[in-house]
This record gives C-alpha cells, sequence and structure tokens, in this order.
C-alpha cells in the first residue's frame, strides 16, 4: 500500500512537470493587455470652455454631451454690414414705392382730366360743326339774294333804267356773296374733319401735335412708372438676396458663438487636455476618448513564435486571474520595436515588450460580450497552440 502510494505521488509530479513544461513550451505571450484605438476631441470654435462634470475613465456613449465652448467676442462685423445694408435697401424700397404710388395717383388725375377734355373739345367741335352748318347756310342764302340782285341790275341796266355804277356795285356783291359761301363751307368741312379725328382720339389744332397736353404728360409719367417698377423690382430683389445672405451670416455667427462638444464613439473618458473655464482655441485638444468598438489584444512573443503564426491564424486569449479563453485571430504582425504603431493606441507598451515581436490579435468576445466591454489595460496571455490541459479548462470555466 505504502509502494502504491508512492507510485500515486511520482505520477501525479510527473504530470505536473509536464503541464508546466508544455505550459513553457507552447506557442504563448510573453505578455498581452486589450488596447483600443485613442481618438481626440477637438475644439470646433474658440472661446470659453465649459465640461460636463465626468471622472476619468467614465463611459460616454456616441452623441453624449462632454461640453460646450462660447464665445461673445466672435465677430459678427459683417453681420453688421448686412444689417445695415437691410435697412438702407429696405428703405430704398419704401421710397420707391411711395414714389410709385404718388405716379399712379398722378396718372390718375390725368387721365380723368385728359377725359373730360376730350367730352368737351368734342362737344366743343360739335357746336362749331353746327354753328358753320349755321353759317354756310347763311352765306348760301345771301349769295343766292346776291345772284337774284345781279341778275335784276343786268335787265334794268339793259333797259337803260339804272346806271352802270349800279350794275357794279350789283356784281360785286355777287362775287363777295359766292367767297363767303366758299368760306363758310370750307370752315364747315374743317371743322367736320377735325370732329371726325377727334372721334378716333386725335385733336387736331394749334398749339399740340396728335394729342392734348394732358395724354403728352401721361405718357411721360407712364414712362416713368415703368422705370420706377423697375427698380422697385429690382431693389426688392436685392433685399431678398440681402436676406439670404443675413441668415447664412446669423447661421455663421451663432456657430462661432456657441458650440457644443459631443462624444462621437462609444467608449471611455481617457485624458482631459484642457480645464473648464479655459479659453480655448480653434482646433485645440480638449480631451481624448478610447473607442471600445475598436478593442484589440496587443502581445509580444519570442521570434520562435512568431515565425510560426501569421495574419488569419487561429488564437486564444485569457484574461489574468480567469480561468474563461476567448477565440482570436491574428491580424497584425508589427515584429520588433513596433512603438510607432502604438500613437493612437490608448496602452503602450513596455521596454521589454518591444525588444520582442509584436502581435495583434481580434477578439470578438471583448467587443460583444457587455461584461468584457471597455477593459482596456487588463492583461492576459494568449496562446497559438493547443494544449492537453485546455479540456480542463474549458470545462472549469
Amino acid at each position: 500500500m505504502k509502494s502504491l502510494k508512492v507510485i500515486v505521488g511520482l505520477a501525479l509530479v510527473a504530470v505536473a512537470l509536464f503541464v508546466i513544461v508544455e505550459e513553457q513550451l507552447a506557442g504563448a505571450s510573453a505578455d498581452a493587455f486589450i488596447n483600443a484605438q485613442v481618438t481626440t476631441l477637438k475644439a470646433p470654435i474658440a472661446g470659453r470652455l465649459d465640461l460636463e462634470q465626468r471622472p476619468l475613465g467614465a463611459q460616454v456613449k456616441k452623441g453624449d454631451p462632454i461640453g460646450s465652448i462660447d464665445d461673445p467676442l466672435a465677430d459678427d462685423l459683417r453681420l453688421l454690414d448686412l444689417l445695415r445694408e437691410q435697412d438702407e435697401t429696405q428703405a430704398e424700397v419704401i421710397r420707391l414705392e411711395q414714389a410709385l404710388a404718388g405716379l399712379v395717383r398722378s396718372i390718375g388725375q390725368w387721365q380723368t382730366r385728359a377725359a373730360i377734355y376730350k367730352q368737351e373739345r368734342r362737344n366743343q367741335l360739335q357746336a362749331e360743326a353746327r354753328s358753320a352748318g349755321s353759317l354756310t347756310d347763311a352765306a348760301a342764302a345771301r349769295s343766292k339774294y346776291a345772284d337774284f340782285g345781279l341778275r335784276r341790275s343786268t335787265r334794268l341796266s339793259e333797259r337803260g333804267v339804272t346806271t352802270g355804277e349800279a350794275l357794279e356795285q350789283a356784281q360785286s356783291l355777287a362775287e363777295l356773296s359766292r367767297l363767303e359761301l366758299r368760306n363758310a363751307t370750307e370752315e364747315a368741312a374743317e371743322t367736320l374733319i377735325a370732329l371726325s379725328a377727334a372721334d378716333k382720339g386725335v385733336f387736331l389744332g394749334d398749339g399740340y401735335n396728335d394729342s392734348p397736353y394732358s395724354e403728352q404728360r401721361i405718357s411721360e409719367l407712364d414712362v416713368q412708372r415703368i422705370e420706377l417698377d423697375a427698380q422697385l423690382q429690382a431693389r426688392k430683389a436685392m433685399l431678398m438676396a440681402v436676406g439670404r445672405r443675413i441668415a447664412a451670416e446669423r447661421l455663421r455667427v451663432n456657430e462661432l458663438s456657441a458650440s457644443s462638444l459631443e462624444s462621437h464613439v462609444n467608449g471611455l473618458l481617457w485624458t482631459y487636455l484642457s480645464a473648464s473655464g479655459e479659453t480655448v482655441q480653434r482646433g485645440q485638444n480638449v480631451l481624448t476618448l478610447i473607442d471600445c468598438d475598436s478593442a484589440i489584444v496587443t502581445l509580444s512573443v519570442s521570434e520562435s513564435v512568431y515565425n510560426r503564426i501569421g495574419v488569419g491564424s487561429s488564437a486564444t486569449f485569457r484574461l489574468t486571474g480567469d480561468g474563461s479563453t476567448m477565440a482570436g485571430t491574428v491580424i497584425r504582425l508589427a515584429g520588433a520595436g513596433a512603438a510607432s504603431i502604438y500613437q493612437n493606441l490608448a496602452i503602450s507598451p513596455s521596454e521589454q515588450h518591444l525588444q520582442r515581436f509584436d502581435v495583434a490579435l481580434d477578439v470578438p468576445a471583448l467587443r460583444e460580450d457587455p461584461q468584457l466591454r471597455c477593459l482596456v489595460g487588463r492583461t492576459g496571455r494568449a496562446f497559438f497552440e493547443s494544449r492537453s490541459m485546455d479540456w480542463l479548462r474549458r470545462l472549469w470555466g
């Protein structure tokens, strides 16, 4: 019985030594830690910084408020110039509208005057036509009477009853009567021509062309009205354009006067590069955030292990103090002295790490499992070969 116990003890010691030696000889990392991309939040404008009260390491979601920047001294000179231009243009529009309204009223008054003139002028011409007709009839009657007197004087002269002087007077009177009739007829015709032209809107006479002064004045005012209306429409178009420019400038000034800071990643508040109450400049770094959606595992291995693996090789990762393992894939082989690739990562490697060969793993569980998210900085080990005790670790985990 005592010999059996010795044999069993030796067997257990042998198994333990085998496991230890296998662990050391297996393709394992010397160190491994969870890492993630670091992103910097910059000030979009210059001004006074006011940050939300959050401790370092606080979790943030995309769109969460981080703080705000206010600039009471934002440059608004251009906006003031545009507002002054708008006031001047508005005043010019009002002036043109008033001038145009005055012209329209004046045109209306002249149109009323022209209508009255046309009607009264036609009435005058009709009266002149009737008067000319009466004068023509009177001249015709006098001419007829003179012709009758001439014939009688001629008969009496032939009989020797009257003298030659009486005959000559009768001849002169008859000739004068015919001339008066012709003149009266022509004046009547002239009056009828003027009346016919007036019916067509054309007035004949001395002192004006083909229309009365009122109509000529209406034409002049209408030309001025058209010019003023064109100027008014141009000013209104300018006013609308200035309004659009003012709206755009107000938006620009508002953006320069105040701006909110929001998280653009799902992650952790990593470092403050500026403090609340500080005056920051546009583009200045305010704080850094860890993007937990970019979590990876960075590690270093010996040269022999490094040369046995490649991008796409399978691996397992185990957190220190935790027996469970997580599947991963090699996504980068950076070699020895790969310090530059850590410039945008949260955790920088040690000097011993840089003396070995750098490897990066993609471990989906670090992003998908809520309990494993954002464990940046946690250490562990990575393995690239299966080991005899993996079944026990899986069972224990």
